[in-house]
């Protein structure tokens, strides 16, 4: 559920993943809005604590929290707690972000262990490249050899991880997975894979309505910078999303959208507040018509999410956590 559940709103996704055996994000804030909705099982704190202070959090709420470096295991140790806590040791296996090196990773372990504010130490790392050709044996094996004979549960795999390699022994694949963005329906190995490749079902839509529509003639242009000429007689449609609604502002003529459920493209440039998209030979199109930009229209249609990324250069992880806070947002608990 990091990044406010990947830009879906916690409040809003909650009560279907309710069936979770547990939750991860980051910040200390997200952690107590799950708790206040009524969580009562685990919570992981990726990231661990950024503060000495969170560590007090972390002893009212229950909290789970990753340990990556020396100073987040000096804060534990001057930390006065009732309650010790449950923290997972990352090992940098080689990401080479967070988390103590192969070499480093037994006395990490050493130090936390002879801690009475310990109670239990899980293993976790994260995989670079689950999503691509390269796969995730070279860290595996370098987790596995360094936690082989050390007690407690391993966290290993991403949504890449879980999708790709299904038939993985259990052991490697450890006792907690993360899923991430298949939760959501992006599907991480984008376009090797799609979403409907993997099952995936789409949980965010942004849409919105035509509110003008213009007529061209061959030679006429469309918006800033006049991007976009036409080439013979059309119909274009104004929407009301734009950059500020976080649609991307990359996106340039030809990113597909759906309108009326049928799929189209946009024209011409993202403006802050509008894009134009083509009307022409969709029947019945006009003001008032829905345009989906991605996730699913009225009629059942899909536009992934994955798609529109690619367009303007990104991942559909950011498109997500990027729709602004003034776009309305209807739940469907569907």
């Amino acid at each position: 559920m990091k990044a406010n559940a990947y830009g879906h709103g916690i409040e809003n996704v909650f009560e279907g993943m309710r069936a979770a055996d547990g939750f991860a994000l980051l910040e200390p804030s997200e952690a107590e809005r799950i708790r206040n909705l009524g969580w009562r099982g685990p919570i992981l704190l990726l990231e661990g604590v950024f503060d000495a202070r969170d560590l007090e959090l972390c002893s009212r709420l229950n909290l789970w929290h990753a340990v990556h470096c020396d100073q987040q295991i000096d804060w534990l140790a001057a930390h006065k707690t009732q309650q010790p806590h449950r923290v997972f040791l990352k090992m940098n296996s080689g990401m080479n972000r967070l988390g103590f090196t192969p070499e480093r990773y037994r006395s990490a372990w050493a130090r936390l262990n002879a801690l009475p504010q310990v109670d239990e130490i899980s293993f976790m790392t994260h995989f670079s490249d689950a999503d691509s050709a390269k796969g995730i044996g070279p860290q595996l094996a370098v987790f596995e050899e360094t936690t082989r004979d050390l007690p407690g549960e391993r966290s290993i795999c991403n949504s890449a991880a879980m999708l790709r390699y299904p038939d993985m022994p259990a052991q490697a694949r450890g006792d907690w997975v993360r899923g991430g963005i298949l939760l959501y329906g992006g599907a991480p190995d984008y376009p090797e894979k799609t979403a409907d490749d993997w099952g995936l079902q789409p949980a965010m839509t942004l849409s919105a309505k035509v509110i003008g529509v213009q007529n061209l003639q061959p030679g006429d242009t469309v918006g800033y910078g006049s991007r976009f000429t036409a080439e013979q007689p059309m119909r274009i449609g104004v929407v009301a999303c734009g950059y500020a609604d976080g649609y991307p502002r990359h996106c340039g003529t030809g990113t597909p959208v759906l309108v009326n459920g049928q799929r189209s493209r946009l024209v011409g440039r993202v403006s802050m507040d509008m894009i134009t998209v083509d009307l022409t030979g969709i029947a019945g199109a006009g003001f008032g018509s829905e345009v989906t930009m991605w996730g699913r229209a009225s009629n059942g249609a899909v536009l992934p999410i994955d798609e529109v990324a690619q367009a303007a250069g990104t991942v559909g992880y950011e498109l997500m956590c990027a729709v602004a806070p003034r776009v309305p947002m209807v739940v469907d608990s569907r």
